[in-house]
């Protein structure tokens, strides 16, 4: 038997989801349906060394709306934690280098701090400080380029190497040179475009972040059962119209509404919130154009090795977030985060320290190609170069995540606006997902809910 809703959302992701709750608030009849055989798409915790850990994102931004909002309608904002410390690394010249806190996405807003964590060279230090005399060289209109092209621009190619570039790009898995400013890094584009008169990047950082620290609010928060707790409220409000291993092979015009091919479903409106490779044949028919900007979409497969290890097999402190390896190291690795420092409450062990390494980045399928076996060992190895782990671990889990990361390159969000132009002329037809304006948790949620209220028909987001 067919069954009739007023939305079918296609796709259980974070955007999927946010987007069923925005019907399920207007009084819809709500269907999910995603071919996976759980929901959440990127966002998936599991028992891992007697915690529940998160297999990939493990926090979002607290102060931008979105986030924080759903959990408090979902009545979990009361289980929010913020992490213990922000004190990162960098590893750098055969050595971790404790990161200065006064940066903007790693743009240094205080240079003399820079000079001291010994992450540059005198002249690198001597070209970042020329940020500060340099005339305007903006791009006309606030024209959106590459994070490469301003960082390296205002600030030389050192700033960009070894603070900004293993940054951001450790959020995206790319390589800055090639991300959109716009998506990748939108606190630069406004930092960018901030004072008319004063084209100096250091300066503007410096403005946006103390606005931001002024706020009091933590950067980041996350339920203390994982990103898989937001997941689960949202699933259990959906219910059991929330439908897994339910493939949608083609989107049929039905009427004035839809059929869902193979999942039996129709719908007055769809909303399309699968990753862009899978969403492009979905809307082929009926928003070619669209469908061609989705397909165009690059993305970048990564992978986390969870490990817990003895304590005592470490050399040195891991008394910060974690670290971060710039793509000129030559390893594997790019990052690894030291979860019981970050997260106190997944401390359970004193005597362990539970780590997340990261492996894979844009032009390197090394993450998704190497087997268990040699992906763990080559994680090792780079884990004794980097921060000097000698001992085996006594618990390992390898989470894939193959072609899960975007790589918006510079003039993304006009593509994409034209290709919502496209849809949105196709009536009861939507689209939304981390493809659009970046794989942050809140934007992922905002988008999926404005996709929603769109499709539906309403005019406000209150």
């Amino acid at each position: 038997m067919t069954d009739r809703a007023d939305l079918a959302v296609v796709g259980a992701g974070i955007s999927g989801l946010a987007a069923a709750w925005e019907g399920l608030r207007r009084g819809a009849r709500v269907v999910v349906l995603d071919a996976a055989p759980d929901p959440g798409g990127k966002l998936h915790t599991s028992p891992f060394a007697g915690v529940a850990l998160d297999e990939a994102a493990d926090a979002f931004l607290a102060r931008v709306p979105g986030a924080v909002e759903l959990c408090a309608e979902l009545g979990i904002a009361t289980e929010l934690v913020a992490p213990a410390t922000g004190a990162a690394y960098m590893f750098h010249d055969g050595a971790l280098r404790r990161l200065p806190a006064d940066q903007l996405l790693g743009v240094p807003t205080d240079l003399d701090a820079v000079a001291v964590s010994g992450l540059l060279s005198p002249e690198g230090l001597a070209r970042a400080r020329r940020d500060l005399d340099a005339p305007d060289d903006r791009p006309p209109g606030g024209a959106d380029e590459s994070v490469g092209d301003l960082v390296r621009r205002r600030l030389g190619d050192e700033v960009l190497e070894r603070l900004v570039g293993p940054l951001v790009g450790s959020i995206y898995a790319g390589d800055c040179d090639h991300l959109s400013l716009q998506v990748t890094a939108s606190q630069l584009a406004v930092a960018r475009d901030l004072a008319p008169g004063d084209p100096s990047l250091v300066r503007a950082a410096a403005a946006l972040r103390a606005q931001a620290v002024e706020t009091g609010r933590p950067v980041f928060l996350a339920p203390e059962g994982g990103m898989g707790r937001l997941v689960g409220a949202l699933v259990d409000e959906i219910g059991d119209d929330l439908r897994t291993g339910a493939a949608v092979t083609g989107l049929a015009r039905d009427g004035e509404g839809w059929r869902l091919e193979r999942a039996d479903v129709t719908a007055r409106a769809v909303v399309v919130a699968t990753p862009a490779f899978a969403a492009a044949p979905l809307v082929a028919p009926h928003a070619p154009a669209a469908a061609e900007v989705l397909a165009a979409i690059e993305h970048a497969s990564v992978a986390l090795v969870a490990l817990a290890v003895p304590r005592a097999g470490i050399d040195g402190n891991v008394d910060g977030s974690g670290f971060l390896v710039p793509r000129s190291a030559g390893l594997r690795l790019t990052a690894c985060s030291w979860v019981s420092s970050k997260w106190p409450h997944l401390a359970v062990d004193p005597d362990v320290a539970l780590l997340r390494a990261s492996v894979g980045r844009a032009g390197d399928d090394r993450a998704v190609t190497l087997d268990d076996d040699a992906l763990v060992a080559a994680v090792l190895a780079d884990l004794k170069t980097t921060m000097g782990l000698r001992a085996a671990p006594t618990d390992v889990r390898v989470s894939r995540w193959p072609r899960s990361f975007p790589q918006p390159r510079p003039g993304h969000l006009a593509r994409v606006a034209a290709a919502e132009a496209a849809v949105a002329a196709v009536p009861g037809l939507a689209l939304t997902g981390a493809w659009a304006e970046g794989v942050g948790v809140p934007a992922c949620i905002r988008r999926g809910r404005a996709a929603a209220r769109r499709v539906l028909g309403v005019t406000t987001d209150a």
